[in-house]
């Protein structure tokens, strides 16, 4: 499938500003299940200096200052994106989750060697002995890696309201655990939290998703969202997306821009300005499917 995405970000600032410094996560990433065909970036001032790199985990990375007077910045991004759905495995394949540990020691190599750093506690997923405990119904002893995590993908959906309103950036996963509402962040940072709990490894997936719009109506331009999801470690079989928040593995329809350990790892725009005390910030996504069937 093809998607063509248009995320715009605008900072308005209370009083004029000599300069903002900003980094950017915005140029979706190429993997087996995915190609970028085409990116830009369009930023409104005119950066002074702007810089392009790829970071610790792969992701795109575009840094930039602006050093001129402004009361407005706006960052533009447009890509060009084809997606191909993934392989889930049956239930009863991988191995058992409570072998999870010694299998990942036994292969010191690739893939194997770098899902090690997503079995450690990061700042927004820590593990702990409640969120094991939340999770344990879905890993019997014995049972595969891949049956527990889609189990627990579809136990989070089924246990959890969303709620655009009952949290913020920074809400410990405890305290969403406890209240039982979120957003895609909180339910991704949940699940990957209560799957450390377990010694299983886990990341971060930002991006986007196809949203359908109500039948007989026409599809609202700039009303989609950014999306976060999961993808956990599967020995002899690599990384299997899930998606706590739709209750689902995705299919082709998810777009993703960037992965680690958590959002921190890879905020899509974060940066400081100079001069001004009080801003707004205003955001849309446009996510448009290119082929003539998609989004039907």
């Amino acid at each position: 499938m093809k998607f063509r995405v248009v995320h715009k970000t605008q900072y308005v600032y209370d009083e004029s500003v000599p300069g903002t410094h900003n980094v950017t996560r915005l140029r979706p990433r190429n993997s087996e299940l995915q190609t970028c065909l085409h990116s830009e970036l369009n930023i409104h001032p005119k950066p002074s200096e702007r810089r392009d790199r790829v970071d610790f985990f792969g992701n795109n990375v575009t840094w930039f200052s602006v050093d001129e007077l402004h009361r407005k910045l706006s960052i533009e991004a447009i890509s060009e994106v084809e997606t191909t759905p993934q392989t889930v495995p049956k239930e009863t394949e991988g191995p058992a989750w409570d072998g999870f540990a010694a299998a990942v020691r036994a292969r010191p190599d690739g893939e194997f060697l770098l899902a090690r750093q997503y079995v450690l506690d990061s700042p927004q997923a820590p593990a702990s002995r409640e969120l094991a405990e939340y999770a344990r119904p879905c890993f019997p002893a014995g049972g595969s890696v891949v049956k527990g995590a889609i189990d627990l993908t579809h136990q989070i959906f089924h246990d959890f309201i969303f709620d655009s309103y009952a949290t913020t950036v920074g809400t410990p996963v405890l305290e969403v655990l406890r209240h039982r509402r979120g957003v895609c962040q909180d339910f991704a940072h949940l699940e990957i939290a209560c799957l450390r709990s377990l010694g299983l490894a886990a990341r971060y997936v930002s991006g986007y998703v196809l949203t359908r719009p109500p039948p007989g109506q026409a599809r609202l331009i700039g009303g989609d969202a950014s999306h976060a999801w999961v993808s956990v470690f599967i020995p002899d079989f690599g990384w299997l997306d899930l998606d706590p928040t739709n209750g689902l593995a995705p299919n082709g329809e998810h777009i993703t821009l960037a992965w680690g350990r958590d959002y921190d790892d890879l905020t899509p725009v974060r940066g400081v300005m100079i001069g001004s005390r009080h801003h707004a910030l205003y955001y849309s996504v446009d996510v448009e499917p290119l082929d003539r069937d998609a989004g039907n």
